[in-house]
């Protein structure tokens, strides 16, 4: 048994993410101590605060950890879970740093936690713990718009988004640029239209990109395009059920969606609209009409497929079901769903794994929008949407003159619209997507790099050690 693994054969989560950056350092040409800077994470604030829940005082664990300092503000969402534990914090910030860097997002890698159930606690507690939290950050300055920008993340949202704003704000009073202290904010608090839906659609982006490429797609006996492809989604959270909108909207087949009480299948097809609202309903996916279900969620990644998108949790994909996974294409929407010993046999049977580290930096991608917003302190198209309009208007005139013919009332409203913000939003993301993942590709075929993810992994370290040789830090 390897000593990153305990006795159930699963890894430990940072211990992944240092499997495969060893993995691509062997690309790297570089002293093995400046490696070892970047792999390492640079500041981790562990701690334990009081908060009175009821009569009883209760003390809540929390963390942050900055992973890298090679830009700043450092960035990176806090999630509430009971399984919150340093290793699991630090992974996701070192994530973060290297997701940052494939989408030419200038952050350094950070993550929060807080060690509670948001399930079981009041909202009234859960934004005192929120407040206390935010107001320990302060103190250790581990917060503000060029120090660190949190998140959301799993069990967080606009809410508490908008307290940690607050907070921040009564006690940093007078700053201008207070609102760019935290993203994910709701639009009314200073947050940008597409930011809840954009790890979805960074997801569904970066899919239908690999989809494009017929020598990838022939690799694996699939025809070019979306349309028609079965795709299995893990995951029906924010993240899953939005990239399962985008693909169903695309026509891709949503052959089944799993849950962590089980899975349903439909061969020819799920409505995932419909299947959201049963859930909304129900509190289940299961015994949804149209569909079968399966009790064991496992068990439905492991059934015929051209996709499979876990956009749940870590290492569902093991050493013990990869020889039973069947999807041709792997697309990573959740952090690390595939231990290092399931990616390797993965590898060997040909599948198509779209890594992480590239695949959900969608979310981050559009808090970057979003921090900009901030600290520009207008709306993305305020200034320019009214002058795009008159222009497309008068383009439209001399159209209609030249060519002798008016255009009909539905092509003239679809012409003249000037961009909103979640247009710019949008574009900006699938720009970024598309870019990102062409600059993986390219450096997978010009190194002769056996797989998408150490080639990611080798462009993220690359960008990050030129940042570092030019800010002088290393010779």
């Amino acid at each position: 048994m390897s000593k990153n693994q305990n006795k159930t054969g699963s890894y430990s989560f940072f211990n992944c993410i240092e499997k495969n950056f060893d993995k691509a350092a062997r690309f790297i040409s570089i002293e093995k101590g400046l490696l070892e800077q970047i792999k390492a994470c640079n500041s981790v604030y562990r701690m334990h605060f009081p908060v009175k829940i009821g009569k009883e005082i209760k003390v809540i664990e929390a963390y942050r950890v900055q992973h890298s300092h090679h830009k700043l503000p450092c960035k990176g969402g806090i999630r509430y879970s009971m399984k919150v534990n340093q290793d699991e914090i630090m992974t996701l910030a070192a994530l973060m740093t290297y997701k940052c860097a494939i989408v030419d997002v200038p952050f350094g890698g950070a993550k929060g936690g807080i060690k509670i159930d948001p399930q079981t606690i009041s909202s009234e507690n859960i934004e005192k713990i929120t407040r206390r939290y935010t107001s320990e950050l302060i103190k250790k300055n581990f917060i503000g718009p060029g120090i660190d920008v949190p998140a959301p993340d799993y069990g967080t949202g606009e809410r508490e988004m908008s307290w940690i704003f607050d907070t921040f704000l009564s006690l940093r009073s007078g700053d201008v640029d207070a609102l760019a202290c935290v993203t994910g904010k709701p639009v009314s608090q200073g947050g940008v239209r597409g930011r809840k839906e954009a790890t979805g659609l960074g997801v569904f982006y970066g899919i239908r990109e690999l989809c494009h490429v017929k020598e990838d797609m022939y690799s694996v006996g699939l025809d070019v395009g979306l349309v028609g492809k079965k795709i299995i989604i893990q995951g029906l959270g924010n993240v899953g059920y939005h990239a399962a909108s985008f693909f169903h909207e695309s026509g891709a087949i949503i052959i089944a969606l799993a849950e962590r009480e089980g899975a349903i299948y439909n061969e020819k097809g799920l409505n995932v609209s419909k299947v959201f609202l049963h859930l909304k309903n129900n509190g289940s996916i299961l015994n949804f009409p149209e569909a079968k279900n399966i009790e064991n969620t496992e068990k439905a990644l492991e059934l015929e497929c051209d996709i499979l998108i876990p956009a749940a949790l870590e290492n569902v994909i093991h050493k013990n079901n990869a020889n039973r996974i069947k999807a041709k294409i792997i697309g990573e929407a959740a952090n690390g769903p595939i231990t290092p010993e399931a990616d390797e046999i993965l590898d060997k049977k040909g599948v198509i794994i779209v890594p992480d580290i590239y695949l959900n930096a969608g979310g981050v991608t559009v808090s970057y929008f979003e921090w900009l917003k901030n600290l520009s302190h207008v709306r993305y198209g305020r200034m320019e949407k009214k002058f795009r309009e008159n222009v497309n208007a008068e383009f439209l005139k001399v159209i209609e003159t030249v060519c002798k013919k008016t255009i009909s009332i539905k092509e003239k409203k679809m012409i003249l619209r000037g961009p909103r913000e979640i247009d710019l939003v949008r574009s900006g993301l699938e720009d970024t997507m598309i870019n990102g993942f062409h600059k993986i590709c390219d450096l997978k075929k010009s190194l002769k790099i056996e797989n998408m993810r150490t080639a990611a992994f080798v462009l993220s370290i690359n960008k990050i050690i030129d940042s570092y040789e030019k800010l002088g830090i290393f010779p």
